[in-house]
This record gives structure tokens, C-alpha cells and sequence, in this order.
């Protein structure tokens, strides 16, 4: 008897996957209707257990090409609908991941309101958005799927008509009408102007609004005015690792079109407040302070004599229309009636705005506090004049040959790259303690040289333009020694931004070289090179000064060189072993993660991965990169972007304050076993991934990588060089390509191998105790879940050396077998998912809209890889691409 597991659905998914099936008859015809929903009604049967496995047709071979290019759409547009639905049913959200419960659950332990002021005093949490290609939607579709949501949301309310007189369902119908005439694929590869605007619209859209809302909550809750400890970062249009595209001219852009949605926003909001804010003297008194902001603002209306909290926000806006011009570079839409002068900085401007607030807010009245006044000067505290605080990066190997190039023309030594790391610092070191620069406005420079100049030339003229907030750091890929961020130095230096002192220390460096380690070696090492970091004199005074410095850490690329397991247990312990370094330096640590959508890149939630860090390593500053698809989901509207937001705030209150759960001999005993864990797990790993020559091969031929490709979905190439090993491959197409045949293979490889030989008691008492340990599983428990060996076997036709590609995929098989037998020993679960049943029933749910899919990507990929050259096929592919990347949300 096949057991029938229970597949439900919410209102809110039956609701829309109506309306998703009336356009699909209306726009498509009732045949096709009829053939999708036979495709459907047969994998859902199959899923529920109704019928064996290979008992009914699927449906699949009846189809014609343009009939399967409808049918892989119409799949596709369900997955995005039900993620929709999901999200607003608070599945993707965690329970009590708010600053209210975080506060709670300290003050039961004991830590008490200034403990909590004064960490909040020096913290810093900063999601940093990057352009990393894993979002395989176009924004139009992203536009639709929002605008859906809300008039869902106003449906809830029980409204009928949107405030343009259309019915509300009718709406929404209309907007599914509109995707399924929307073209799903790009035609041209994105550009990193395209990236920028992307972006923007996120950081204006949804940042802007949510932030401050945010922060009136949290001022509530901790009963004073916090500060602004919460802010946002980007990478767009200043990340050149690996990717050409991105040179001095993008940086520019990228900053110049944030400070103009910015002032733009700020120009907005001080008009409406000057229609709010209708204060008359004949009722009110004014502070001396505003009654001189208005008498400045030389407004000649005589209709507002008598409002001067209007004649001083005109004289606000027109400095503000006159900052915006001279930063902007041209008037803005709405114009200043008077001329006014421009602010020096967003300091100026909250002084002006501070004036208001002091005079309106009589103590104990209901203007004290709140309001469209405070929710500006919160969001001038959070962004400033530049938005989000761009990053600079670029990769090691880079910064050693342009230094080399501008070291030998400067006749200071002719070939730096043969020097050792002992003689590469002291010859650094002399020169970053000259004023002299080496580069030449008439010297010859090869064009990597001249480009790497450029960019920190640019990053000068943004901080006397914007401020030096908009560029605050520059991270160093494949950095594993002091002398490689002694070289940024060195650039930071030829353009002013790094100034030696008098007496040979360092001035000031107004951009922080930041470190990135990713190899499981450079994690290894990350404590030696940082202690060797702050023995230099210089660096110590200059971090001294400073407060802090920052550490990146990388999911990516040390997954792809050890395994899940030991990516994870590395970062963990490179963590740990960090913070004493910066404890004995007297340097508050900062660590920034580079984590990506998936768990083999360091996906999960972000809520359970920050609490479960290393005890003494977040310190109340954290930095996490967020990608691709996660920005959609995390941050789609102002509504999931507060969720998840508050969820990393109050994670970080939790992990910086709470008592470690583990005694010193426990964490002793767990790291230990975990040690021989991680190495059985890497051994395993690397044998499969590395140690075959033909695995490379195998691996290509199995997914759709070379198909990826052409997706357009990024302006960066796929691989660092045109090398096609594993190693040179980058860790995004890697971890994408084995999700598309469902192995999923990053994220749990090694592990079940590991679990069997270690003691299952011991195993279990980790799991209960350490929430590193009961983390780790628990996003690996997903990825099995998402996984179907099943379906991968279908891939394996792909393989041409059938011998090896069977023995190849017998050994995945096997290990999957065995990571998910050992998990549901240590968990105690008798299925997967067991206890996390909302998740289970996520997953299950869309789990027969992509089998079908899975199986129809590898009839294509075998006409396509045939030769058959009918650009159908083609499309087919990418659109499958498409609708599993969707449907499994978080692939990338």
C-alpha cells in the first residue's frame, strides 16, 4: 500500500492558480488548457502516491515544441504565484525573529536596558546587495509579481475596487493576463547599468520607506531613540572581480543615480511635510530657532505669514533643490520657487530638520514624537545624501601586478613579483610612508593599470561629492597575505585616500582594506595573517583609530573546494580563531559573510546563522551579502523587507549578548569531534569532485552548464578564465547547475559519509546543544528535501561515458543515501522535514510542478545537444531554467 501523503494548499494559492488557469484557457485555448492541466492532474496524483511512479502518462510527449514553451510558462507562473502566496502567508518568516523578542528574552536572562543601549551605540548591521547572477526573472515580471501582492493585500481588507475604480480581482487577473504575455527571457545580456537600475529600485522602493518605519518600532521598543545601526550596502558598479564591465564610468554612474533617488525622496517627503504642517502663530508659539529658519528662507508668500513652519520648510526645500542640482548635476523634476544655498553635507540638513522637531515637539503632546518629520530625519541619519554605502572589489592577483607596474616605471623596483612576502611589506611599507605618488599623469600604463587608477581617482571625487559614507570599504578577493592589502594602500594612496603621517604612520586611510578569505587554506590561515596585520605599527594605529576592521568570509568558494560540511565547519572555526587576534590588537572585529542563496553557498536563514556564530565573534557588527533571487524574496516589498531586516537585528542583539549554550569542555569535546567530522567529510568530497579528471566532464554533461551560459541573467562571465575546471569555475554556475538536475550535490555531499563513522549518541548530544551543529543539518535537511535522485537518474542519459557516468552517479546515489539516513539519526526524524511541517508542505507542494519540468529540460537537452537546431529547443531549455530555479526558490 503507497502511503498518500497530505498536499494542501492555501486559500491564497487555489485563489490565484484559478486565475492563473482562466488565463491559460482565455489566451492560450481550451486544448491547451486541457493538455497542462492532464500534465498537472497526472504529477500531482504521482507526488500524492495515488498512482505508482511510472503507472499513468505524464502527458510530456504529447506536446509540440510550442506547446511545451506554453506549458513550461504556465508551470513556471505557478511556482512564482505560490511562492507569492506563501510569502504573505509568513511562511518564509520565522517566529519571534523581532527586536521586541530578542529584548524579552535578554531581559529573562538577566541583561538589562544599558547593556543594550550601549551595544546598540557601537553596532552595525548591513545587508549588502550584489549583482551576483542567480535572479533569472526580468524586473517587468518582478514588477507584476509585486503589484500582485499588493492587491492581494487589499483584498484582505475587503476592499472591491482599487482606488482606480477597477474590481480588485479583476486586477489581479488582469496582472497574471499580463505575465503570461510577458516575455520570461532576456534577449540581450545584462549590463552593469542594468544591474544598477535593478537594484536602485529596490534601495528606493522598498528601503527608503521601510527603514525608518523599522526604526520607529524598534525606538519604541527599547524606549529611547536608537541609532541608526541598521543600514544598507551595495556592490553594483563596484565589484570588479572577474568582471570587465565594471570600471570608473559604472562606479560613477552607480553613485550618482543613489544620490539622486535619495535627494530626490528627501525632496518629496519635505514638500509633503510642508502641506502637513499648517501651524499657525495665532495658535501656537515657535521656538526662537524655527522662527529664524523661517525668517531665512526669504519666502515672500504673505499667505504664510502667519505659517512658519511652512516658510521654513520652503527655505528647506530650496537648499535641498540646490544640493540636488549641484550633486545630481541638474535641476530637479520639481523646482525650488526661491533660490536657496546647497547643504555641506546630510548634517546640515538634519540640523535645519532638528530645528522643526525641537520647536513642534511640546513635551507630553501628541507632535512630540513619530510622525513624517521623524521618519525624515531617520531616514538622513540612515542614508545620508548617497543612499547605500558602495564597496569597492577587486581580485588580489590584479592588485600585485598593477603595484608591480607602477613600482618598476617609478624606477623603485623592477620586478616586485619575484620578492617574498618578508621583502614585498618592507618595500610596501616605505612607500605608503612617502608622500610621494607613484603613478605619473604622463606616464604609460597598460590599460589594467590605468583602469585600477581610474577607479580610485573616482572613489576620491565621490567622497568630496558625496561624503565619505558612500565609500567606506574595499574588499580583497583571494587575499592571503598582509602585503595584499598593503597594495590597496599603495592605490589608495595615488589618489589621497590613504595619507601618510609625519612621522611615517598612517594619517588617515579614509577606505578600509578588507581581506577575503574563501579556500578552506586562506581560512586556515585568515588568524595568522590578521595577527601579522596588526604587528605593522601603522595598521595598528590606524585601526586603533578606527574601532574596528572587518574580515570577509566566503561560503562560495570554500564549498566548492572542501564540501558543505567543512565549508561551514572552517568558517565556524576561522570565526572563533579570529576574535582573540582582534582581542589582543584591541580592535572590534567586524565580519562581513559572503553567503549566497543556496546552502552549498551559504543560503539558509540568516536569523538562525547569525545566532548560531562562534560566542565573541559578532560583537554586534555583522555584514551579509544578499543575491540574485534572495533580494526578490527578502526584500520584494517594504513589508518582507521590515521582516527580514528586523530578523537580522534581533539576531545580532541575540548572538552579541545571550550566555554561550555551551560550557568551555563541551564546546572543547564537540570542536574536537567535529574536527575528525569535517576531515572525513572533506576526504570524501574530494575524492569524488577532484580526484577523477573525468569528473569535470561528467559534471558538464549531467547538468545544463554549458546551457546556463546563455541565460543573460548577469554581466560577469561564468568563469574567471576560459579554463573549464572545477577550480576555475565559479561557485555560483557550480552550485545553480546541480540544483537544475535536482542533486544538489554542494550541499550535502560528504556529510552521510562523515555521520557513519562517528557515534550516534555523541552525535545526537551536539545536535541538541550547539546550534552550529543543529543549523548545519537543518538547512542541509532542506536541500535533501529539494533534491530527487530519482529524477537526477533522467540526467544521466545526458552522460556520454555511460560506464563512468553510471559508476559517477551509483557514488552520488550512495552518499545521498547516507547523508539522509544519518540526519534523520541524529534528528530523531522518521522523514525528512518532519518537524518543520510548514516547510515540508512548501516543498511538497510544488514538488509536482517540477518533476515535469526536470523531465522535459532533459528531452531538450538531448534534441539540443543532438545538433537539432530549431531555436525552440533553445528557448525550451532556458524557460526550464527559469521555471526550476522558481520553483525551487533559493538554487543559486
Amino acid at each position: 500500500m503507497i502511503e498518500t501523503p497530505q498536499l494542501t494548499q492555501t486559500a491564497d494559492i487555489r485563489f490565484l492558480g484559478r486565475l492563473l488557469g482562466d488565463v491559460i484557457r482565455a489566451y492560450g485555448g481550451e486544448a491547451l488548457f486541457r493538455r497542462i492541466e492532464y500534465i498537472r492532474s497526472a504529477s500531482v496524483d504521482r507526488a500524492r502516491g495515488l498512482v505508482e511512479p511510472n503507472g499513468v502518462d505524464s502527458g510530456l510527449d504529447a506536446l509540440g515544441l510550442d506547446d511545451a514553451l506554453a506549458f513550461v510558462r504556465g508551470f513556471g507562473l505557478f511556482s512564482m504565484l505560490a511562492n507569492l502566496a506563501e510569502d504573505r502567508q509568513g511562511v518564509a518568516a520565522e517566529p519571534q525573529a523581532d527586536v521586541a523578542h530578542a529584548l524579552a528574552t535578554l531581559a529573562r536572562q538577566g541583561i538589562d536596558a544599558d547593556r543594550v543601549a550601549a551595544l546598540l551605540d557601537r553596532a552595525l548591521v548591513v545587508p549588502v546587495l550584489t549583482a551576483h547572477p542567480t535572479e533569472v526573472r526580468r524586473k517587468s515580471v518582478i514588477d507584476h509579481r509585486n503589484r500582485i501582492a499588493e492587491l492581494m493585500a487589499m483584498r484582505d481588507t475587503g476592499a472591491a475596487e482599487t482606488a482606480d475604480g477597477d474590481l480588485v480581482e479583476d486586477a489581479i487577473a488582469r496582472q497574471i493576463a499580463l505575465l503570461w504575455q510577458t516575455r520570461a527571457l532576456r534577449r540581450e545580456r545584462l549590463y552593469v547599468a542594468d544591474e544598477i537600475d535593478t537594484a536602485l529600485a529596490y534601495l528606493r522602493d522598498v528601503f527608503l520607506p521601510a527603514l525608518p518605519a523599522l526604526y520607529a518600532r524598534w525606538d519604541r521598543a527599547v524606549g529611547r531613540r536608537v541609532p541608526s545601526f541598521v543600514t544598507v550596502g551595495n556592490w553594483i558598479g563596484g565589484d570588479r572581480d572577474g568582471n570587465p564591465n565594471v570600471a570608473a564610468d559604472t562606479l560613477r554612474l552607480t553613485l550618482a543615480r543613489s544620490a539622486e533617488a535619495v535627494l530626490a525622496s528627501y525632496l518629496d517627503q519635505v514638500h509633503a511635510l510642508g502641506a502637513e504642517l499648517s501651524v499657525s502663530t495665532e495658535q501656537a508659539v515657535v521656538s526662537e530657532g524655527l522662527a529664524a529658519l523661517a525668517e531665512n528662507a526669504r519666502d515672500e508668500s504673505h499667505t504664510r505669514d502667519d505659517e512658519p513652519y511652512r516658510r521654513a520648510l520652503t527655505g528647506i526645500y530650496a537648499r535641498l533643490a540646490a544640493t540636488y542640482e549641484e550633486i545630481v548635476g541638474h535641476r530637479p523634476p520639481h523646482p525650488a520657487r526661491i533660490a536657496g544655498e546647497p547643504y555641506a553635507d546630510p548634517a546640515a540638513f538634519r540640523r535645519d530638520l532638528v530645528v522643526i522637531a525641537q520647536s513642534i515637539g511640546a513635551p507630553g503632546g501628541a507632535m512630540a514624537s513619530g510622525g513624517a518629520l521623524s521618519r525624515i530625519v531617520r531616514a538622513v541619519d540612515t542614508f545620508g545624501f548617497h543612499l547605500a554605502t558602495l564597496d569597492l572589489r577587486q581580485n588580489a592577483d590584479v592588485h600585485e601586478r598593477v603595484v608591480a607596474e607602477l613600482l618598476a616605471a617609478a624606477g623603485v623596483e623592477a620586478d616586485y613579483r619575484a620578492l617574498g612576502e618578508e621583502a614585498r611589506v618592507a618595500l610596501l611599507r616605505r612607500e605608503l610612508a612617502s608622500a610621494r605618488p607613484l603613478s605619473s599623469a604622463w606616464g604609460r600604463y597598460s590599460d589594467e593599470t590605468r583602469s585600477e587608477l581610474a577607479i580610485v581617482q573616482a572613489a576620491a571625487e565621490a567622497h568630496a561629492r558625496y561624503g565619505p559614507a558612500c565609500l567606506r570599504i574595499y574588499n580583497i578577493s583571494k587575499a592571503d597575505s598582509v602585503s595584499d592589502m598593503l597594495e590597496v594602500h599603495i592605490l589608495l594612496k595615488e589618489a589621497g585616500l590613504y595619507r601618510p603621517g609625519t612621522d611615517g604612520g598612517a594619517l588617515d586611510a579614509a577606505i578600509m582594506a578588507v581581506p577575503l578569505f574563501e579556500t578552506i587554506g586562506d581560512l586556515e590561515r585568515a588568524p595568522e595573517i590578521m595577527r601579522d596585520w596588526f604587528a605593522l605599527p601603522e595598521i595598528a594605529a590606524l585601526a586603533g583609530a578606527r574601532g574596528h576592521q572587518e574580515v570577509m568570509v566566503g561560503y562560495s568558494d570554500s564549498n566548492k573546494d572542501g564540501g558543505y560540511l567543512t565549508s561551514v565547519w572552517s568558517l565556524h572555526q576561522a570565526s572563533r580563531a579570529l576574535a582573540p587576534v582582534f582581542a589582543e590588537a584591541g580592535v572590534a572585529m567586524q565580519l562581513f559573510h559572503g553567503r549566497g542563496g543556496a546552502v552549498g553557498r551559504g543560503g539558509g536563514s540568516s536569523f538562525a546563522a547569525i545566532r548560531a556564530q562562534p560566542p565573541g565573534t559578532v560583537q554586534g557588527r555583522i555584514r551579509i551579502t544578499e543575491q540574485g533571487e534572495v533580494i526578490a524574496a527578502k526584500y520584494g516589498t517594504p513589508e518582507s523587507a521590515a521582516a527580514n531586516l528586523e530578523a537580522m537585528a534581533s539576531a545580532t542583539l541575540l548572538a552579541s549578548l545571550e550566555a554561550p549554550t555551551l560550557s568551555d569542555a563541551d564546546h572543547a569535546r564537540f570542536a574536537a569531534a567535529m574536527g575528525a567530522i569535517s576531515a572525513d567529510a572533506f576526504a570524501a568530497y574530494r575524492d569524488l569532485v577532484y580526484g577523477n579528471d573525468r569528473f569535470r566532464t561528467f559534471f558538464r554533461q549531467i547538468t545544463p552548464l554549458p546551457e546556463i551560459a546563455g541565460l543573460k541573467i548577469g554581466s560577469r562571465p561564468a568563469s574567471r578564465t576560459k579554463s573549464d575546471r572545477i577550480e576555475d569555475l565559479r561557485a555560483i554556475p557550480w552550485v545553480f547547475s546541480w540544483a537544475q538536475a535536482r542533486i544538489m550535490l554542494p550541499g550535502w555531499y560528504g556529510v552521510g559519509h562523515a555521520l557513519s563513522r562517528t557515534d550516534i549518541g555523541l552525535l545526537r548530544e551536539m545536535h541538541e546543544a550547539w546550534p552550529f551543529l543543529a543549523t548545519t543539518l537543518a538547512n542541509m535537511e532542506q536541500v535533501l528535501a529539494k533534491s530527487d535522485l530519482a529524477i537526477a537518474e533522467h540526467y544521466l542519459a545526458l552522460v556520454e561515458d555511460h560506464e563512468h557516468g553510471a559508476a559517477t552517479f551509483g557514488r552520488i546515489r550512495d552518499g545521498w543515501q547516507r547523508a539522509h539516513d544519518g540526519l534523520l539519526a541524529v534528528t530523531r526524524q522518521t522523514q525528512l522535514l518532519e518537524r518543520n511541517p510548514a516547510l515540508d508542505a512548501s516543498i511538497r507542494l510544488r514538488l509536482p510542478y517540477i518533476e515535469p519540468l526536470n523531465l522535459l529540460q532533459v528531452e531538450l537537452l538531448k534534441r539540443h545537444r543532438a545538433g537539432e537546431d530549431d531555436p525552440r529547443i533553445r528557448e525550451g531549455i532556458e524557460l526550464s531554467i527559469n521555471a526550476i530555479a522558481t520553483a525551487l526558490r533559493n538554487s543559486g
